[in-house]
C-alpha cells in the first residue's frame, strides 16, 4: 500500500486533478499510458526540459520523471487543486516555482516495511530494492525540513484520512 494506493483511495476523498508525471522508465504491466504516466523515451523527455515543458524533473533509480506543465496550469486555471506524486527532488523544484503549493510527503512506516512492501509487489529485482532503499533513507532524512507535512503510511485508513484533513483544512485557511 504505497503512494499510488493511497492516492487512488484518496480520489474517493477529495476533488482534485491529478498530474500525470511523464517518464522513460518502462511500462509495468497493467499501466495505461496518459493514465498511469506519460511513457515517453529519453530523446523526447529531453526535448522537453530543454523546451521549458515541465514544471519539474528529476532523474529516480535510473529514470527520468516530471510534471508536464501545460496540463498542469490548465486545470489551476479552471480553479481545481492539483495533486503530483513527486520526488523530493520535483518537489524541492516546484517549491521555488509555486511557493503557495502544500507539500505533503507520504513516508512508509519504516525503510524495513518499505523493503517488505517493494519485495512483495514483485516487480523490482532485488538490486532496485536496494537502490530504492538507499534512497527512500536519503529522503526521509530531509522530509521534515522540505515538506509542510509528513503523513506516515501505516494505517491506509488513517493516511487517507489525514491527507485528506490536510487539504481540507488548507482549503479553509485559503478561502476568504
Amino acid at each position: 500500500m504505497g503512494k499510488s494506493t493511497l492516492v487512488a483511495r484518496l480520489r474517493d476523498e477529495v476533488r482534485f486533478h491529478f498530474s500525470v508525471s511523464a517518464t522513460t522508465r518502462a511500462r509495468r504491466p497493467g499501466e495505461t499510458d496518459g493514465a498511469d504516466y506519460h511513457f515517453v523515451d529519453e530523446p523526447a523527455f529531453r526535448r522537453m526540459i530543454a523546451g521549458g515543458d515541465l514544471l519539474e524533473w528529476a532523474e529516480y533509480n535510473g529514470n527520468l520523471y516530471g510534471t508536464p506543465r501545460a496540463p498542469l496550469e490548465a486545470a489551476l486555471a479552471a480553479g481545481h487543486d492539483v495533486l503530483l506524486d513527486i520526488e523530493v527532488q520535483g518537489a524541492a523544484q516546484v517549491r521555488a516555482a509555486r511557493p503557495d503549493a502544500l507539500f505533503v510527503f507520504v513516508a512508509p512506516p519504516s525503510v524495513d516495511a518499505l523493503e517488505v512492501r517493494l519485495r512483495h509487489r514483485g516487480d523490482t529485482s532485488p538490486a532496485e530494492v536496494a537502490r530504492r532503499l538507499d534512497i527512500a533513507r536519503r529522503e526521509l532524512a530531509v522530509a521534515a525540513e522540505m515538506f509542510d507535512h509528513v503523513v506516515v503510511n501505516d494505517d491506509l485508513d488513517t493516511a487517507v484520512a489525514e491527507v485528506a484533513g490536510i487539504l481540507a483544512a488548507s482549503e479553509e485557511t485559503d478561502s476568504p
